[in-house]
């Protein structure tokens, strides 16, 4: 059960904390007290979306903080809003919303004051009956499901494959021939930087050559080399009176030898210059078939490279796909026949369950006031989709002499509050233990009221409901009651018993706390509810 609870800033709450206790808790209050922003803290606790224009006025974030006793062993959670992010958290430790929704989502169930509505779509309706489904229903559901995934990776296939198996092989030619043009090229990474230079060289080769010639010439002058010498030698006399000087003329020394060095190694780059016209020709062909690749496949050779990559992995792709081309249909033609055979056992088990659910939706039915309801979940072909070949509609009547309908034709606001609890309940809502509901009561009244008191009170025992209700016939049989009342823009809420309940059940029933008689209704309820516990 939720044990504690404590809200921070949350649209009207300034600050509340709750420690409702089990049973069924009562939230009452005004029209716009903010008693459903209680049930809004439940849902953020319980990983819902948060709602950034919940922040209320008091500050920059919206706090949340709840503490459940779940089998034995306390679970603490929080929820931190603000107007551009949300964070949650788990025993004090930061998690991912999501982890909160896997931890409490088969914890705690909500059930909105609007639930008629969803009830009046298919898909929320067959959502219903899929969570009622027994284990060879769910079984069937998880065949149905992969039957699906299969056709549908088939149709894939064949949409890639395409209507007209000549364009395919086309593609095919074409990506083989790109391939093939780029691989014979034989051009490898960074090879066009090395070929621009390479025609650099043969390019310009005399002129290399009369270059190497003259600065040869200069570095092997006698009278060049013979002014080093002198130079040096110049140095080392110097050097015999003043000692420093030895460094420097080591460094002359060294000068020199490198001045030799590179000397021979001019001598060697102009023997080594390569003067052959052929070797220039295959230099500049090699460079122009690489400008052929670059103008139809990329601006570099890397482009090009990369394009011939790709070229190679389509054409696989191609013959992958032409080769399942001819058995491609009657691979269709199997996965539809399964298909059809997994959808009709699934359709099977959800009529199976829908009836259960129709049958224990109308026992709560009468239970609630109905002489002869008539609820019943149709299930009916329709094209498979990928929930399966079904569309699954819920038809009420409050009566046996009366047409069924959809849910979105009834008028009664007072029987769709009954259908949906009781749908809920059929549904297995009371197999969670922490159930609340948000004004499900709206537009009943007199002793039907008092029978939802009784049904809420009864599904309340062994585990804790909520409920926000402006009804003292259904807060008269609460275990707990909280009042939420509203002060200008802030709301503060209090548990009440004795004579503020007296009060407060007294407000709901004519508007008028402090009357006697009023008071003496209010009594007359709390001893239906407390007769109703007991017994």
């Amino acid at each position: 059960m939720l044990d504690e609870l404590a809200v921070s800033n949350l649209g009207l709450i300034a600050d509340a904390r709750l420690e409702p206790g089990p049973g069924l808790v009562a939230l009452t209050g005004e029209t716009g007290a903010g008693k459903t922003l209680l049930l809004g803290a439940l849902r953020l606790l319980r990983g819902d979306t948060a709602r950034t224009d919940r922040v209320g006025p008091a500050g920059d974030e919206a706090r949340v903080d709840g503490r459940f006793l779940l089998g034995g062993e306390e679970l603490t959670v929080a929820r931190r809003v603000t107007s551009s992010r949300s964070r949650a958290y788990l025993d004090g430790t930061m998690s991912p919303v999501g982890a909160l929704a896997e931890r409490l989502g088969p914890v705690v169930e909500i059930v909105g004051q609007h639930e008629h509505i969803t009830l009046g779509s298919d898909r929320a309706v067959r959502g219903i009956v899929d969570a009622s489904l027994d284990a060879e229903g769910r079984d069937a559901a998880a065949a149905y499901r992969s039957a699906w995934a299969a056709r549908k990776a088939l149709l894939a296939d064949r949409d890639a494959i395409g209507g007209d198996r000549r364009t395919l092989e086309r593609e095919l030619d074409l990506a083989r021939h790109q391939a093939r043009e780029i691989e014979a090229a034989g051009f490898r990474p960074g090879e066009d930087d090395a070929l621009a230079a390479t025609l650099g060289r043969l390019r310009h080769a005399e002129e290399i050559a009369e270059a190497l010639s003259a600065a040869h010439g200069h570095l092997g002058d006698e009278g060049a080399e013979d002014a080093l010498g002198n130079a040096l030698d110049a140095l080392r006399d110097a050097a015999i009176h003043d000692p420093s000087l030895d460094e420097i003329a080591g460094r002359l020394a060294a000068a020199a030898a490198e001045i030799t060095e590179v000397a021979a190694d001019v001598r060697r780059a102009a023997d080594d210059l390569e003067h052959d016209p052929g070797a220039l020709e295959e230099a500049e062909q090699r460079m122009a078939a690489l400008g052929d690749l670059r103008r139809k496949y990329g601006d570099s050779l890397g482009e090009v490279l990369a394009f011939g990559t790709d070229a190679e992995r389509r054409a696989a792709e191609i013959e992958g796909l032409l080769e399942r081309a001819d058995g491609i249909e009657s691979e269709l033609a199997r996965a539809s026949a399964a298909v059809t055979e997994a959808a009709e056992r699934l359709s099977e088990s959800r009529r199976r369950a829908a009836k259960g659910l129709a049958e224990v939706a109308g026992g709560h039915l009468r239970e609630l006031g109905f002489e002869h309801p008539v609820v019943s979940i149709a299930v009916e072909p329709v094209e498979p989709g990928p929930s399966g070949a079904d569309r699954v509609r819920l038809v009420f009547a409050s009566d046996a002499a009366l047409e069924p309908a959809p849910v979105g034709r009834i008028a009664s606001g007072g029987e769709l509050s009954r259908l949906v609890l009781a749908i809920h309940l059929a549904a297995g809502v009371a197999d969670v233990p922490v159930v609340a509901f948000d004004e499900i009561d709206a537009g009943i009244g007199g002793s039907t009221a008092l029978a939802m008191g009784r049904k809420l009170a009864d599904l309340a025992s062994g585990r804790q409901v909520f409920v926000v209700t402006h009804l003292p016939q259904v807060a008269a049989f609460a275990d707990t009651q909280y009042v939420v009342e509203r002060d200008g823009p802030v709301a503060a809420v209090r548990p009440v018993t004795g004579e503020e309940r007296l009060a407060e059940l007294a407000r709901m029933l004519g508007g008028l706390p402090e009357s006697e008689q009023g008071r003496g209704h209010a009594a007359e309820l709390l001893a239906l509810g407390e007769a109703h516990r007991a017994g």
